[in-house]
């Protein structure tokens, strides 16, 4: 792979603007068919964090004061997360030459859960490839094709199975300690965790049904006003602005990784942000998403990343073997592949062209 200048590009703000829409549209689909009828108050309120809109919904006398409680969450952790904030507990890791740094519940359970589907996965999520994506430009926007040499030397310093994550039960705090030079990006697991959080904080506030949708991200609080179950569409990645089906869910999370998401063009190719961990380079596989379907916003966000770099077959292996989830996976040649336990959730959008439905036992 040869070397370039450092890619200023304006189909950025497109494929921005391309996800914001279909964003948007999911989100419409899903209140239409969630609030109608209901006949119970909503508030809705959107806030940019983690470089995502989202939109967070709430239902009820307490919606506001939910909502409120929800935002206010993701902004904390949003400013906990960021390794490029030097305020952030994340660029103290980052920084730490191996030093012990204390972390919070929240960071804890996410280095655990990535820790977990990282040995389940032989390493397929891995979040010391920071220093991989950063050299991809998908950091800051400044896209570079890297060389082979660039991309090993990058590679070197993972060491995501020399995590050291203390737990101190007496005081409820955690420390954790990678070896010096690692860093490490929680952007895998970051917006599922928040979605979680953020939900129990609406619940706190009294709320009893609700629906957070960060991106590629969506967390339901309870069951629609009504009792019944809530919709969630699944984006189609051949046409973002539409979805190739809905699926019906109670309390749960739905979280989405794909190809189609951010991406940049050179030279007659496209490089996605989604890296394989042994490669360095752009997940190349039959996939063009991977839905995880799970009570645990974290460990659906972790799963995803990690099902779509196994690709089709190691991803539905991988489901047999540990369980606990329902998957969608979307291939190149047009199949929908759903888990089992969706047979009665899962609803086909007969106006998505060219798919084919079936279910893995």
């Amino acid at each position: 792979m040869n070397s370039m200048p450092v890619i200023k590009t304006l189909s950025k703000r497109f494929h921005f603007s391309r996800r914001l829409a279909a964003l948007l549209l999911c989100v419409i689909l899903m209140l239409t068919l969630c609030a109608c009828g209901s006949g119970s108050k909503m508030e809705q309120k959107q806030i940019f964090a983690m470089d995502t809109v989202m939109t967070l919904t709430a239902y009820g006398k307490r919606a506001q004061e939910g909502i409120n409680a929800a935002a206010s969450v993701i902004n904390s952790m949003d400013a906990q997360l960021d390794p490029e904030i030097p305020t952030s507990i994340i660029y103290a890791i980052n920084h730490a030459e191996g030093a012990n740094i204390v972390v919070t519940p929240q960071i804890a359970k996410m280095l655990s859960t990535a820790k977990t589907v990282y040995d389940q996965s032989g390493g397929a999520l891995d979040l010391s490839l920071y220093p991989v994506v950063k050299l991809w430009g998908f950091v800051d926007g400044r896209y570079y094709v890297p060389t082979d040499i660039e991309l090993s030397a990058a590679l070197v310093r993972k060491a995501y199975d020399k995590m050291i994550l203390t737990s101190y039960p007496a005081t409820g705090s955690y420390s954790v300690s990678f070896p010096a030079g690692t860093e490490i990006s929680m952007a895998s697991v970051a917006k599922g965790c928040a979605a979680e959080n953020a939900v129990a904080a609406m619940r706190q506030a009294g709320v009893e049904s609700g629906i957070i949708s960060l991106g590629g991200n969506v967390q339901t609080l309870g069951l629609k006003p009504d009792g019944s179950k809530w919709t969630v569409a699944i984006q189609d990645p051949k046409e973002p602005s539409g979805w190739v089906g809905t699926v019906q869910v109670g309390e749960m999370a739905v979280v989405t990784s794909g190809s189609y998401q951010r991406y940049f063009e050179y030279d007659g190719n496209t490089y996605h942000h989604i890296i394989n961990p042994m490669s360095a380079s752009p997940v190349n596989n039959n996939l063009l998403s991977a839905t995880i379907i799970c009570e645990d916003g974290t460990m659906a966000d972790a799963l995803s990343t990690a099902m779509f770099v196994m690709g089709e077959s190691r991803a539905l292996n991988y489901w047999r073997t540990y369980g606990g989830f329902e998957m969608i996976l979307i291939t190149k040649d047009g199949k929908v592949i759903c888990t089992k336990g969706l047979i009665d959730n899962y609803v086909p959008n007969t106006q998505a062209a060219g798919y084919t439905v079936r279910y893995s036992e």
